[in-house]
């Protein structure tokens, strides 16, 4: 995840925004914190009280709950914000995102990730699909999709990719397991080495706010 995140980090640098603050939406344990703290304020939002605890004994700023119009009135704006995995999870896309504008400044960098519902394996699989996972998912976009929205809240694309990742071997099989119906899929947990894959079925979309 670590190396995942710092070829995250090289490319929001890449798109011109190399330094300043940066807020992540939906931070987990940090470990995106750790490796953009190099180069940026770094600043997060985690509803997990376990993960908000774990990253506070780190020494990350981290608050529990939501992206609110008071927080972002007691912060300076942000020269980027980051949301990896997260708007999938959300009841109120337009107005979360209508929250994180407000809370950047003007030329500010946005990057997300999610699935995309209109790939070739989502197809395929459908209900069947890995990221089909209600009620833990609630929407699914496209990389059409999610442009048209950010859009209609003010921000612009500039680049949108199918990165590779490095899976765990344990995702992996409990991953397949889940796909042939297996009632307890098996986990793997001592294994501790990934795998490169990329089923191009989820994107990375950079944006600036206008």
């Amino acid at each position: 995840m670590r190396g995942e995140f710092r070829t995250a980090v090289q490319d929001l640098r890449r798109a011109g925004c190399g330094s300043g603050k940066l807020l992540e939406l939906g931070c987990a344990y940090g470990f995106f914190l750790a490796e953009a703290s190099a180069y940026f304020k770094v600043q997060g939002i985690e509803v997990s009280d376990g993960a908000v605890r774990f990253c506070r004994a780190r020494g990350f700023d981290v608050e529990q709950g939501t992206l609110t119009e008071e927080y972002v009135g007691r912060h300076e704006p942000f020269d980027a914000v980051v949301m990896l995995d997260v708007v999938e999870h959300l009841m109120e896309l337009d107005r979360v995102m209508e929250l994180v504008r407000s809370a950047m400044k003007p030329g500010g960098k946005l990057m997300l990730t999610t699935g995309d519902w209109e790939s070739g394996l989502s197809r395929i699989m459908g209900r069947n699909w890995r990221l089909m996972t209600p009620p833990q998912h609630t929407f699914f976009f496209s990389p059409r999709t999610m442009s048209a929205m950010l859009a209609r809240v003010g921000f612009d694309v500039i680049e949108c990719r199918k990165p590779w990742k490095t899976v765990p071997v344990g995702l992996v099989t409990y991953q397949l397991g889940r796909i042939l119906g297996m009632s307890r899929p098996p986990r793997l947990s001592g294994v501790h080495f990934g795998l490169p894959i990329n089923l191009f079925d989820a994107f990375r979309m950079g944006a600036v706010r206008r």
